[in-house]
Formats: structure tokens, C-alpha cells, sequence
């Protein structure tokens, strides 16, 4: 017997069961695969990370009067007198100066104390950093570097310094560090029309070369400007072409739109790209048939249109000069800065800031201009200055 419990014993044990004990539970069913789990729940969104640039913009302009917001659309020809207290008085966004900013009374050139003084004058007059500005393309347009005390000579223009093979990348840092040591914090430069006919008004401020060639130098100089710290402007969009010059009357331009495409816009897109948010665009007074047949440039909604979706620009459009010629026939009786505002520009030039700035406040006031256009062109000017350095 005690034989044949063995064997039977050994034959449960190579079968692999074992003994039942009472009350024991059946062993459980194995997990389910990963493939079988249906997730009926989602993770919630991470918060964004917070933008600081937008975040002082955001709270900056929340904290400004309607008075505040339409000064800083302004960056305005500098007063003979008293620039510093109407710069407070009027919360301009900027001043422009000219070749009379940089010599006194009596027509006698500035010395570099004198102009850091006044410029450091406007600053502290202003409850937002003013951007500080001139026109230094050199050549035939230069302003500071005609100023002895200033520049050891006046600046040349891109062509001249082809001529002397000096490198312009090089010539634009030097110019604008030097600019920069004084003050000024924008340079209404390079010009990005393209021009190869010397007989045409923008040819000699322009570097005469052809559509690659002006856009890799557009490039150049506003990598150059963007590391010394200075604002570039690129101008005069959609592109100067052969057209007569706007100071002393209208300019109609009947090119093609696709003309524009294949050659004037491949300079502006070049420093667009380089510039980031130091950089703007200042738009022209010609009147394009292509683009808008009834207004000039710097009043025409659809050339911000083609600015902003075409170019993808984001950052500060300018006027040129509202003073000029071409506006005032065109304006007539209606104000050019609330014009402008309304096309789509963002920052006005003009040396009747006084004159049109409560002209604008009626239009806010009235409805003619909306508060969401200002706040749009306020921001832009506000994000130029933070990412020149000068908002904190």
C-alpha cells in the first residue's frame, strides 16, 4: 500500500497539481496587455511659459492715458527750442534730428558733450525712453557725420565705398557704434531701393546694384546695426524704382506687382529676416497702381496688407515724412497722421506733432480712428524700444 501512494504521489507531481487547500481562491486571471486598456482621460494642457517682452508691453500699455498712447505713435522733427520739455509734454515717441540739431544758434557745429547733453536732456523729460533718431545713410543724406566734433569726415554712401573696396558690414558698425556713443539709437537706414539708372532721383542714396545684390547688402548692414545695439529702418517700401521725387510733388509708379515680387521686396525681406525686432520699415509717399491706385503708399491700406502678409513684417511701420509735397496734395484739408494711422502705419514723421496730435484725439474720440489700432501701432512701437534695450 505504502508503495502505491508513492507512485501516485509521483504521478499527480509529474502531472504539476498539488494538493487542494480548503478555502483556498482559484488563482487570479492574468492583467490585461496595454494594448486592451482603453485611456478615457487626457493630461491637461501645460501652462505657456510667460513672455517677458509682452508681459511689460501688455502692462505698460494698460497703465497709459489716450494722451500717452497717441504721443508715442510720434516720432517727431526735434523743436529748435525747448525739445525737452515739449518731448514730456506731448509723450512723443521718439525724436528725428537733422543737420540744424547738431549746431547751435549760431550755426556752429555741436561738440560731443553738447549734443550727449541735450539728447540725455529730452530723455530725462520723457516718462517712456524716447527713440533718438537720424538719417546716416551717408553720401549725399548724412546728418551727424557732417559735424567735425562728431566724425573725422562725413559718411560715405554704399557706392562710394564699393569704389574704395572698403566693406560696408564693417563701415556700418563703426558708423552706428558711434551714433550710439552720443545717443542716437536709431539710424533711418539703409535704403533697400534697388536702382541701377543713374538717372533716377534714388540712384545715388541706393547701392546701384541689382536685386541680390542690394539684398545681401541690406542684410549686412542690418546684422551690423543689430549688434551695436542701434534701430534700423529699412526704406522706402514697396521700392523707390525710377519714380520722380516725392519732397516736391506726386510719384506714380505703374509697375507690375509681380516686378515688386521678383526684385524691390527681396531687399526688405533680407533685413526683415536679419533684423528681428530691431529693425523697421518706413513706407514710401509713391503712389503704386499695382498695389492701390487711389492713395499714396504711406495712406494705402493694401500696401500694410502686403507688408504684413506677404512679408510677414511684424514689427514698427513708418511714414515717410508726412510734410512732404505728395502728402499735403493728397491730404488736403484732412489730417495725414490720422490717415495714416488708419491705413495701418504705425509711427508717424512729421514736424507739426503739435498740431496733429490733438487732431488725432478727436478722431479717437469721434470714432474715425478705433482705440484697438492705436493700442495695435502702440505695441509695436513699444516692442521696437523693448528690443532696443530701452524698456526694461
Amino acid at each position: 500500500m505504502k508503495g502505491y501512494l508513492s507512485l501516485v504521489l509521483a504521478a499527480l507531481l509529474l502531472a504539476g497539481c498539488g494538493p487542494v487547500q480548503a478555502g483556498s481562491q482559484p488563482p487570479p486571471s492574468p492583467s490585461p496587455g496595454l494594448e486592451e486598456i482603453n485611456v478615457t482621460t487626457s493630461l491637461p494642457e501645460p501652462e505657456p511659459e510667460p513672455d517677458p517682452r509682452q508681459e511689460s508691453i501688455d502692462t505698460l500699455l494698460a497703465s497709459m492715458t489716450a494722451e500717452e498712447k497717441v504721443g508715442q505713435v510720434f516720432f517727431a522733427r526735434c523743436p529748435g527750442e525747448n525739445g525737452a520739455a515739449l518731448a514730456g509734454e506731448y509723450h512723443l515717441g521718439g525724436y528725428l534730428l537733422f543737420r540744424q540739431d547738431f549746431q547751435d544758434k549760431e550755426k556752429n557745429w555741436l561738440t560731443e558733450e553738447q549734443l550727449t547733453q541735450n539728447i540725455q536732456a529730452y530723455q530725462e523729460a520723457a516718462a517712456i525712453p524716447l527713440l533718438i533718431g537720424t538719417d546716416e545713410e551717408g553720401g549725399t543724406v548724412a546728418r551727424a557725420s557732417r559735424n567735425p566734433n562728431l566724425f573725422p569726415e562725413k559718411c560715405k554712401s554704399p557706392q562710394q565705398l564699393l569704389k574704395q573696396g572698403k566693406d560696408l558690414a564693417e563701415d556700418a558698425r563703426e558708423k552706428n557704434s558711434a551714433l550710439l556713443g552720443y545717443g542716437i539709437n536709431v539710424n533711418l537706414a539703409p535704403v533697400c531701393d534697388v536702382s541701377t539708372n543713374p538717372k533716377s532721383f534714388i540712384y545715388d542714396r541706393t547701392l546701384g546694384k541689382d536685386a541680390a545684390a542690394t539684398a545681401g547688402y541690406a542684410a549686412s548692414v542690418v546684422t551690423a546695426m543689430r549688434d551695436c545695439g542701434v534701430g534700423s529702418v529699412l526704406k522706402h517700401f514697396p521700392g523707390y524704382g525710377d519714380n520722380a521725387d516725392t519732397h516736391t510733388g506726386s510719384a506714380v509708379d505703374d509697375r507690375p506687382l509681380e516686378t515688386f515680387r521678383e526684385e524691390d521686396f527681396l531687399p526688405f525681406q533680407a533685413g526683415i529676416q536679419v533684423g528681428g525686432g530691431t529693425t523697421a520699415v518706413l513706407v514710401s509717399h509713391n503712389t503704386v497702381t499695382a498695389m492701390d491706385p487711389d492713395r499714396p503708399a504711406s495712406l494705402s491700406p493694401a500696401v500694410y496688407q502686403i507688408l504684413r502678409e506677404e512679408l510677414n513684417f511684424q514689427g514698427p511701420a513708418l511714414t515717410d515724412d508726412l510734410g512732404m509735397e505728395a502728402i499735403l496734395q493728397f491730404a488736403g484739408e484732412n489730417s495725414p497722421v490720422v490717415l495714416a494711422l488708419e491705413a495701418g502705419c504705425d509711427m508717424v514723421l512729421t514736424g507739426s506733432f503739435q498740431e496733429e496730435i490733438p487732431k488725432v484725439l478727436a478722431a479717437l474720440e469721434d470714432g474715425t480712428l478705433t482705440r484697438e489700432r492705436l493700442d495695435e501701432a502702440v505695441s509695436r512701437v513699444l516692442g521696437w524700444k523693448y528690443d532696443l534695450g530701452l524698456l526694461s
